[in-house]
């Protein structure tokens, strides 16, 4: 091993566009504070050598999960018709209803031609992306870039951020960062964010030996579950149609009560159809509330209709009046909150309630800048005496997750 670092390997995948250079980055061993140190200095002093890519010609997706279907959607709404979806289980796929009237073929089924002139967009998270890059560039695709850097080059007309670019670290943030690193409760932590940095500086794939990337438990790793009480109240902030309100039922909170938030009429209609399938007295111990969380209650554009993708914007078609968690006037033992990039601020709207009832926060960080430091600064500074984790559920920079544990609610040899 290397005395400054984890001892690497690299191997370099060329993709779209004009030659452009995204590799992956090998490490035997997590990272201790002295060696996360020195790696991010090697990221501060790297350029970025990938940019949002908007198609010059036909445009296919990889992948027809539900990140395919996503991606799908946001084509529609930029006005955008993909030539075809390509899918190794196209012939499972092409019927079910979510598919139909869309061409999906399996990866032996395209032309040789499409191969060479589409923009191939991979819509995959859920594994290493480079080397899957690697492979279709191997089976002839000319042009394969990750979905988020094309949707990155319709920012002006559509709010999705998921594949935005952080700006070359400056003073404040290496000394932002560097605070981060030091705090973090694990070392797991330190390379979680360090593999998140990677991305979004330089787009590189960090790996490091007996760190896993596991979006099964998204919100609910094992030191979140240990955390939690019977009767725990669970403010689920970003609720969508319930998919996380739902998994918290089935960790065993039964006899807990659920308040949930979604200001996007469509995604709180489809909670509430959920909401009803609910068994007594279940049932009775879940609550919906169409707000956006916020820092202060004013009025914000909001755009909504979108599905996951809904969020308050700067540009939004509708205006909405926000609340701050503050005002909701509850006593959470569990906060969830997946603003789509509101979380900073609806954090700073409910220091009261998290003073006051000292719950266990999770709280999602991909979707702007504010994840690179911020986000865990404000943490660090306003919750007295917590753990604070990083895990990052997904590829490609996304599904990262700050975990904020109060000390009381730990193990005393963890805590």
């Amino acid at each position: 091993m290397m005395k400054t670092s984890p001892s690497a390997s690299g191997q370099r995948a060329g993709y779209a566009d004009a030659g452009s250079v995204y590799p992956s980055r090998w490490f035997d061993r997590v990272p201790s504070l002295f060696e996360a140190h020195v790696l991010l200095q090697e990221l501060a002093d790297q350029a970025c050598l990938a940019s949002p890519v908007a198609p010059a010609g036909p445009l296919v997706i990889y992948g027809a999960g539900t990140f395919g279907r996503m991606a799908l959607d946001f084509l529609s709404d930029v006005g955008v018709e993909p030539a075809l979806v390509v899918d190794a289980r196209a012939d499972q796929i092409r019927h079910v209803d979510a598919w139909k009237g869309i061409d999906v073929r399996a990866p032996h089924e395209v032309p040789e031609q499409i191969k060479a002139e589409a923009l191939l967009a991979v819509s995959i998270v859920t594994s290493p992306v480079s080397p899957l890059m690697q492979e279709l560039q191997n089976q002839g695709w000319q042009n394969v870039v990750p979905f988020y850097d094309v949707a990155e080059s319709y920012r002006p007309s559509h709010p999705l951020s998921n594949g935005w670019f952080a700006e070359p670290l400056q003073p404040a943030d290496m000394v932002g960062i560097t605070e981060c690193l030091d705090a973090w409760g694990d070392d797991l932590s330190r390379a979680h964010h360090l593999s998140f940095l990677a991305w979004r500086l330089a787009r590189q794939e960090w790996h490091f030996d007996g760190v896993s990337i596991d979006n099964s438990n998204r919100f609910f790793i094992p030191e979140v579950v240990d955390a939690l009480k019977d009767g725990d109240l669970f403010l689920d902030g970003g609720a969508h149609h319930g998919s996380v309100s739902k998994a918290f039922l089935a960790a065993g909170a039964q006899e807990s009560r659920i308040v949930a938030f979604e200001p996007d009429q469509a995604n709180a209609d489809q909670f509430e159809v959920w909401h009803a399938s609910l068994r007594e007295p279940v049932r009775t111990r879940v609550e919906l509330r169409r707000v956006a969380l916020d820092a202060i209650s004013r009025d914000r554009k909001f755009h909504g209709g979108l599905g996951f993708m809904s969020q308050l914007t700067g540009d939004g078609p509708q205006s909405i009046v926000t609340q701050t968690i503050d005002m909701a006037n509850l006593d959470p033992g569990f906060v969830k909150l997946h603003l789509e990039g509101g979380e900073l601020d609806a954090l700073k709207g409910g220091l009261e309630t998290f003073s006051r009832s000292r719950p266990v926060i999770a709280v999602t960080v991909y979707h702007n800048a504010d994840g690179v430091w911020r986000t865990a600064c404000w943490l660090r500074h306003n919750l007295h005496n917590y753990c604070l984790l990083m895990r990052v559920h997904s590829w490609c920079g996304t599904g990262a997750v700050i975990y904020a544990l109060p000390k009381e609610r730990m193990p005393e040899d963890i805590a």
